[in-house]
């Protein structure tokens, strides 16, 4: 199977640091891959992580300052130089539909690939064809329209090799009894219940740059993994009210109550060299697994329930 797992192009917030570069993350998932935020730099990051243009299948903006799209420019040409055999789905708030317009166009260069434009303007389902998941956007706060982005893998069944091996089921007829539901075999119906037990779809949830508000929440609930802004310290929660965002406990204290697998924490000011206390605050609150984000990581989905 094709690896699920977050790779990490750059953990800043506003400022890129020599350390962190502006955000940036791709989701591959399957044959899927979902670029998330593609901030400065990105196109550079992408190089040094050993991904390239031709993995992305999708692009999702949560909001249009700069930390979160510029690098839309430098990625949308490479796309269409390196000529990727797929349509690119973009997604983005509709209200930003102007920035798109000069960060798609910013210089002259060969349109190659399909961009199909998705503008959201309020919370529900996106359109996600082809897609082994559903994808939702959620609306979040923050001084400019955003919105968080949640992907969920329908439930699914796991077949078990010792019930069809005591009924002697084997080779296409279990394929047919997946398909169908039950087939008649050996004078009787054998239902896939039977011989299955059921698969949790895992989900995955992305929220930036927001302040505490309902739609971090239903984002957050029982993903397999949260990633998610962790910009301040609680020392400094009077800040990250004032600019739209959130504290490393904030994000915890979510994770916590959401029942999150795994928490991933990223987006940190230039105000912080080292994050050790943002891991410490945050193991004060959640005892789940723990992620400081660095750039070029790659962070695997954790393993099904």
């Amino acid at each position: 199977m094709s690896p699920r797992e977050l790779v990490v192009l750059g953990t800043a917030s506003q400022v890129p640091t020599k350390q962190r570069n502006h955000n940036g993350y791709l989701l591959r998932w399957g044959k899927e891959g979902l670029l998330f935020d593609p901030g400065e730099g990105t196109q550079r990051q992408m190089a040094y992580a050993g991904v390239s243009v031709t993995d992305i299948t999708r692009i999702a903006v949560t909001h249009f300052h700069g930390d979160h799209c510029l690098g839309l420019p430098g990625v949308i040409q490479r796309i269409n130089l390196d000529r990727v055999p797929h349509p690119v789905d973009v997604y983005y708030p509709a209200s930003g539909e102007q920035y798109l317009d000069r960060l798609s166009n910013a210089t002259a260069f060969h349109h190659t690939v399909e961009l199909r434009r998705h503008p959201i303007t309020g919370p529900g389902s996106l359109a996600a064809s082809g897609a082994p998941f559903t994808l939702a956007t959620v609306p979040l706060s923050h001084p400019v329209e955003a919105f968080g982005y949640r992907i969920t893998e329908p439930d699914g069944v796991r077949m078990l090799p010792d019930r069809l091996r005591a009924i002697g089921l084997r080779g296409p007829i279990v394929g047919q009894l997946q398909r169908q539901g039950s087939i008649e075999w050996g004078g009787r119906t054998i239902t896939l219940a039977e011989v299955s037990a059921p698969r949790r779809g895992q989900s995955f949830a992305f929220v930036m740059d927001t302040r505490l508000c309902a739609g971090v929440h239903e984002l957050a609930a029982e993903v397999d993994m949260l990633v998610i802004e962790a910009t301040f310290l609680d020392a400094d929660a009077g800040l990250a009210e004032e600019y739209g965002h959130l504290t490393a406990g904030q994000a915890a204290r979510v994770a916590a109550a959401a029942g999150v697998r795994t928490l991933v924490l990223t987006h940190f000011s230039q105000r912080y060299r080292d994050l050790d206390e943002h891991f410490a605050e945050a193991a004060r609150h959640f005892t789940g697994p723990i992620v400081v984000a660095e750039d070029l990581a790659r962070i695997p989905l954790p393993p099904r329930h």
